[in-house]
């Protein structure tokens, strides 16, 4: 293509690859001296191929030596005449003229070669010549019939049946002509004796010799001939062979020895003496190219020959005597000129897209296989010699592909990228076949064109940039910066805010981007205690087609300013101004008051530190970290004295800021509460109280009061309906085996015992609800009354339920009371309830009306244990005279492995414990006091034992009694 413009336009070929289509040859003919523009032929046509109609560009002729004589048109590949064709300048004297080249066909996704052939007819555009209007020969006038003399051809440039067809000669009565065809294919004519000559009646003879084309309508040329008729000549010279046939290589240097001719004559004297030379008729081309010594008659090179402009010559070497009317003899040579490798072979490079001479273009996108450029070669060597073949030097990502028997094509072996290789330097080596072979070398430049590939690329992902508050709107921030390796409008970029919302407000309100340099600007003032960081996120476009994109965040963290000062909100101020009240007696490092502050700034900013600016001499000093306030010596101001302070709170920033109030100290009498003492170091943290801690506190504790009210009704309740029921049973029975005991051992008992049954430990130090409900009731009452028991979740022998045998009378300790109840053998029942605690519905805790309604056991029954007495405790706490002591089981074996159940009431219950299972029988000392009830009462399978004192003690003040405790390990 002759313009940029088609260069450009047809570039857009090349990005995508073209896959390679068998190529097919096809033949054209036209006339030399046709005129430019005249059509040859239409390749879409005659070869059937579909058009794409999107495009302007179908057909790409690939230029070669002869590109100027036939162009193609790129839309549908009509063929034209681009200028005159001279055929006779191009191919001489070849019979065949022919100008091959090759077009690119493109169709979708695929690309073809065509390989055309235009053949030049020969018209008839030349007429026969011959060197010399006029000629003159001679001929001795005792020739014998039938001699020949050669006459000069004529030269005609066409070829074929447009060539020299005859000759003719004018009418005479001693001459014809004889038509012969050289080895070389000139048509010449000879000149034939027909009669013998006389010189004395006719001494010349003048003839026209005419030449004529086969041409329609013929071309002819004529010569004029002069014959003279010598006198007679004895002898002439004779030569060894009257015609020869030699080679000559055609590289044969100059001066090279042809022939050495040979002619003899008879004669004697100077008629005997022979010179040579070159016959009339001998053409001026070939007196340029040999020659022959005269007197030796040697023929040798005078120029070089070259095969492929012409190889054959004839000629004719004339040896004549020094003597008087010499005849001369002719010796016709032909030379053969042989071919020898001497051409090297020529490369022409056509690239599918070239903007400069010797460079091809493709674009980096082109797939594998895509064609690159077509290489022709041409040898003018024949034969072997001219067989040519090519090679590709340089890098892998190219590799030759031959097309014809001269035509090979540059075609892309792998993926090509610019930003990686932008340019290809290979070496194209062309060599024949001949020996020594010869070769050629071209050194050819492949650009790769730039596709948008590459997307604008930040070096980080996310910028970090430190903005201070309180900056001025306009101000520079930063400036981003994105690569891009793509070239021209594929490399331009441009940046853009993406969009996004900030705080409620578009991000374009909070900074401004120049598209083109990347820098960001603030538009506002920065106030980090209203926003700690800004994230901006910023996109970089190419101007490729498409265009890419890539983004980065650039987040903008604003940088705290000492722009607030302190801020006193403990205790509260009025007008820079608080009071607080204090012990006017208060002592030495009483903590009147904290000073509290906040800082809106963080870090080092919100440091603060506190300090009395004056006043301090007043009896105050205050805790730079904590701001306490407390007082450091002995007051001795009076109620009425009121006694000023200033206080500063100053922060930590640079320079630092800072916030003062007035404290009025008032006296009064009396104490309030202080805050907690500071420790010495001054480093003590107040408490802060959580609210969740709170509420968590404040729950545990309703929870806790309502389980005890729930407790105590229950408790209450249980036991005004229990004392109703045993307010039947007879408490006059008498127990003298049991006063016997004293009350000193049953308490040197409780106290000394190191199982693990019991444990001692002393009353509260106020008595429960409950014990005061008991000593309402009293001993005088006649009735025992049931305390409330706390079990601690420790475990307790359990009595089995009641049966319809007869009912033995217990006392027991319950909590802090005694209480009488009725049971049954330990064998009778083992029944729980399962509800957990043991209640009413349990067997053994079934304390109904009915089993008192049964006949009481006889007296002696029970007074034989020697169990009944009253301790001074039970005198405390109102109980009658009967009590119960601590009980303990032993082992049974009968109920080892049954689980033990303890239930004293109906409403107050004991908690059940897990562990009653792996109950651990105590093992009380065997005392004196205590031995032979103890064995009693093992004999008889009590389940419990009572141990009493034997006569009343003293009573014992309220806050000297020690209430045992049962315990399960």
């Amino acid at each position: 293509l002759s313009s940029s413009g088609g260069v450009s336009f047809f570039h857009q070929f090349l990005f995508s690859s073209w896959a390679l289509s068998e190529g097919n040859t096809i033949r054209y003919q036209t006339s030399e001296e046709d005129a430019p523009g005249t059509v040859i032929g239409n390749l879409a046509k005659d070869m059937s191929l579909s058009l794409s109609h999107s495009s302007k560009t179908n057909f790409r002729m690939m230029k070669q030596f002869n590109d100027s004589f036939i162009r193609v048109r790129e839309n549908d590949g009509e063929l034209t005449v681009g200028e005159r064709i001279d055929r006779e300048r191009i191919c001489r004297h070849t019979l065949q003229c022919l100008i091959t080249f090759d077009v690119v066909n493109f169709s979708k996704d695929r690309y073809k070669l065509i390989h055309v052939e235009v053949e030049i007819k020969d018209i008839n555009d030349n007429s026969p010549e011959f060197p010399n209007k006029e000629s003159i020969v001679e001929i001795s006038e005792n020739a014998a019939v039938g001699s020949r003399i050669p006459l000069d051809p004529a030269a005609d440039a066409d070829v074929g049946s447009n060539y020299i067809q005859s000759y003719q000669i004018s009418v005479n009565s001693h001459f014809t002509i004889d038509v012969l065809l050289r080895a070389d294919g000139v048509k010449y004519a000879e000149l034939v004796l027909m009669k013998e000559l006389d010189r004395e009646t006719q001494s010349s003879y003048t003839v026209e010799l005419v030449a004529t084309d086969g041409g329609n309508p013929y071309r002819s040329g004529s010569t004029k001939i002069t014959i003279k008729v010598t006198d007679f000549n004895d002898n002439s010279p004779v030569f060894d062979q009257n015609s020869f046939s030699v080679s000559l290589p055609e590289d044969a240097p100059v001066g090279t020895v042809i022939l050495d001719l040979n002619a003899v004559d008879a004669d004697e004297g100077l008629n005997g003496e022979v010179v040579y030379g070159f016959g009339k008729q001998v053409s001026h081309e070939i007196r340029e190219l040999f020659q022959v010594d005269n007197k030796s008659g040697r023929l040798t090179l005078r120029s070089p020959v070259d095969f492929e402009d012409k190889s054959t010559y004839e000629l004719d070497v004339q040896a004549t005597d020094l003597g008087p009317n010499p005849t001369p003899s002719v010796c016709k040579i032909i030379i053969h000129v042989t071919d020898v490798n001497d051409n090297a072979p020529e490369i022409s490079i056509t690239p599918m897209t070239s903007i400069t001479t010797g460079i091809a273009y493709i674009s980096e996108a082109a797939d594998k296989d895509s064609l690159v450029a077509l290489i022709s070669t041409l040898d003018r060597d024949s034969g072997v010699n001219s067989q040519v073949h090519c090679t590709l030097y340089g890098h892998d990502h190219f590799k030759l592909r031959q097309a014809y028997e001269d035509s090979y094509m540059i075609v892309t072996a792998a993926a090509l990228d610019r930003e990686r290789i932008s340019e290809y330097n290979l070496t194209v080596m062309a060599e024949d076949f001949g020996s020594p072979p010869l070769r050629k070398i071209t050194q050819y430049t492949i650009r790769l064109s730039d596709e948008n590939d590459n997307a604008p690329h930040f070096a980080k992902a996310v910028y970090e940039v430190s903005v201070v508050e309180n900056n001025a709107p306009g101000a520079y921030i930063t400036t981003v910066e994105a690569s891009d390796a793509d070239l021209g409008n594929n490399g331009k970029i441009t940046y853009r805010l993406v969009d996004s919302v900030i705080m409620g407000s578009p991000v374009n309100t909070f900074v401004s981007l120049n598209s083109v340099s990347g820098s960001i600007y603030a538009l506002r003032s920065f106030n980090f205690e209203v926003m700690k960081h800004l994230d901006v996120h910023i996109q970089a476009s190419d101007g490729g087609s498409p265009q890419l994109q890539s983004t980065a965040v650039i987040r903008l963290k604003i940088v705290d300013q000492n722009d607030n000062q302190p801020s006193i909100i403990e205790p509260p101020l009025y007008k820079g101004s608080a009071e607080v009240f204090l012990p006017r007696d208060a002592p030495a490092g009483y903590v009147v008051t904290q000073i509290k502050a906040t800082d809106a700034d963080e870090g080092i900013n919100a440091q603060l530190s506190f300090k009395i600016t004056e006043g301090g001499h007043m009896g105050f000093s205050i805790n730079k970290d904590t701001g306490k306030v407390h007082v450091s010596r002995q007051l001795t101001y009076d109620i009425t004295d009121n006694v000023k302070v200033t206080v500063s709170v100053t922060d930590n920033g640079s320079p630092p800021l800072s916030s003062t109030a007035i404290i009025h100290f008032n006296f009064i009498e009396g104490t309030l509460p202080s805050l907690p003492s500071m420790s010495e170091d001054g480093t003590e943290e107040p408490f802060e109280w959580d609210m969740s801690i709170a509420i968590i506190i404040v729950l545990a504790g309703s929870c806790s009061l309502l389980l005890l009210a729930i407790i105590l009704i229950t408790t209450i309740c249980s036991r005004r309906k229990k004392d109703t029921r045993e307010g039947e049973f007879d408490e006059k029975e008498d127990t003298p085996n049991v006063e016997k005991v004293e009350s000193g051992h049953i308490d040197s008992l409780i106290a000394n015992h190191k199982g693990k049954a019991f444990e001692a430990h002393p009353f509260p130090e106020k008595p429960p609800l409950a014990g005061s409900t008991t000593s309402e009731t009293g001993c005088e009452d006649g009735r025992q009354t049931a305390g409330i028991f706390e079990s601690n979740n420790r475990g307790y022998s359990t009595l089995p339920g009641y049966g319809k045998e007869t009912v033995r009378p217990i006392t027991i300790w319950k909590g802090n009371s005694f209480t009488t109840i009725s049971a049954r053998d330990p064998h009778i029942s083992g029944k729980d309830s399962g509800k957990g605690d043991s209640d009413f519905n349990d067997s053994d805790s079934d304390i109904s009306g009915d089993v008192h309604k049964k006949e009481s056991p006889p007296t002696n029954m029970l007074f034989s244990t020697g169990l009944w007495a009253c301790t001074s405790e039970c005198k405390v706490l109102g109980h009658s005279d009967r009590c119960w002591s601590p009980s303990a089981t032993r082992p049974n074996t009968s109920l080892a492995s049954g689980p033990h159940l303890s239930t004293f009431s109906k409403t107050a219950s004991l908690p059940r414990d897990t562990r009653r299972e792996n109950y651990y029988p105590a093992h009380l000392p065997k005392t004196n006091g205590l031995q032979s009830v103890y064995e009693k009462v093992q004999h008889q399978e009590f389940d419990y034992i009572l141990v009493g004192p034997p006569t009343p003690a003293r009573i014992q003040e309220t806050d000297e009694i020690s209430i045992p405790e049962y315990t399960n390990s």
